[in-house]
């Protein structure tokens, strides 16, 4: 599951969480039910914001969630998951930009790709998913050949595009698509009047999104020889910086314009975890909240960055140390020592225990799992929290008058 919006469990609450999840599982379900078992392998996080966006607009009834039976990536239970055209319109987008990804590296013949024959299954997998977006997005009102025709330009750019080259125009095929595909989410649930401001917000997500992965990707491009966006066109990781707390603040800025039913989790993935996106990708630590220089601030005030129970504090009592952790007892007498772990498990037990692990999902969905092999406590990639600021938000229950990201949501 790739994508740019990863947001923790704990910033999200209950609530919100359920409703993300309803719809990752409403997306993953989607393409099953029109295109087979397969196809799930293109559920991604990003394309779930199609899903969320559609129902955010619409007004409330009874048609949008469906309780779904047992699934092995729930640990066999069954939840209540969005449906409907706005799932299915982020399974056409999914589909089509997954067919797009594939030829790309058929094209770049990475890894078992250079082999002809793997190369001739992965070209006929992504013709199929091509036609497939393409029948769903028909269905849903949705012309995908603007999703094709700016795939089909960025090869062409990025072969002419070289140093002094602005990234922008890079940038540009990948805006064009996002753009589509946002604005259709207004069309879908009886907004026209949204179809715009969506337009400028998803065009700025797609600048966005190439510039974090260009970010994210440049250090292993430039020692496998792979074309990368910055390399190519000379651009500084400053520049770069620059014009994605540009493109941030535009689709806060965007999203004020927008008429929303109940835009909180839209509001929450767009104009906060984007921020945290960003600094993630530069290797920033921020909450993601610009703060004015007049001293304006969030319903609970700024962050705190002194006293015991921030870990990056230089204030800490413990500097950041567990005084347990070597055995020594703070309260004098002899040294206790934590009883022994759980020993390893032998390669084919090993094996078996990976097995439940990534067929109950727990290596993404649970805050800790059971390593298959070494048996350590190990943290699920929702489980790894840097909420340092908002640890106490319910995800902005403050988030109708929010001034902490000036976006007037």
């Amino acid at each position: 599951m790739f994508g740019i919006v990863r947001p923790c469990s704990h910033r999200l609450g209950e609530g919100l969480k359920t409703q993300w999840m309803a719809h990752l599982c409403g997306l993953c379900l989607a393409l099953r039910g029109d295109h087979g078992q397969f196809a799930r392998v293109v559920t991604n996080y990003d394309g779930l914001l199609i899903s969320v966006l559609t129902e955010a607009q619409a007004e409330r009834t009874t048609g949008w969630r469906r309780t779904a039976g047992p699934c092995p990536l729930r640990g066999m239970r069954t939840a209540s998951v969005a449906q409907g055209e706005g799932a299915r319109l982020a399974a056409a987008v999914s589909l089509v930009l997954a067919s797009a990804k594939v030829r790309d590296h058929v094209a770049d013949k990475d890894g078992l790709l250079a082999r002809r024959p793997v190369a001739l299954a992965a070209r006929r997998v992504a013709a199929s998913w091509g036609r497939a977006g393409a029948r769903t997005g028909s269905d849903v009102g949705f012309d995908t050949a603007v999703l094709v025709d700016a795939v089909d330009r960025q090869l062409g750019i990025e072969a002419l595009a070289g140093p002094g080259t602005p990234l922008r125009a890079v940038t540009e095929p990948t805006e064009t698509a996002t753009a589509a595909a946002f604005a259709h989410t207004a069309v879908l649930a009886g907004r026209p009047g949204n179809a715009e401001p969506l337009a400028e917000a998803g065009r700025l997500f797609g600048r966005l999104a190439h510039l974090l992965d260009a970010v994210e990707d440049q250090e292993t491009d430039t020692a496998s020889g792979a074309w990368n966006p910055l390399t190519a066109t000379g651009t500084p990781l400053v520049e770069a910086r620059r014009l994605a707390d540009d493109a941030l603040h535009g689709i806060r800025l965007a999203l004020r314009e927008v008429e929303f039913t109940d835009g909180k989790l839209a509001h929450l993935l767009l104009a906060h975890e984007l921020g945290r996106s960003v600094d993630r990708a530069f290797g920033t630590s921020g909450c993601g909240h610009p703060h004015h220089a007049d001293g304006a601030r969030g319903a609970f005030g700024p962050p705190q960055h002194g006293g015991p129970y921030n870990p990056q504090s230089p204030q800490s009592p413990y500097d950041g140390q567990n005084p347990y952790a070597s055995g020594g007892n703070p309260f004098g007498g002899a040294p206790s020592f934590p009883p022994p772990g759980p020993g390893r498990r032998g390669f084919w037990a090993g094996c078996a225990a990976a097995i439940g692990v990534c067929c109950t999902c727990k290596v993404c969905c649970a805050d800790e799992f059971e390593g298959p092999w070494s048996r350590r406590k190990r943290e699920g990639c929702l489980g790894n929290c840097d909420c340092n600021c908002c640890e106490a938000c319910e995800i902005c229950e403050c988030c109708e008058c929010c001034s902490c990201c000036d976006c007037g949501l």
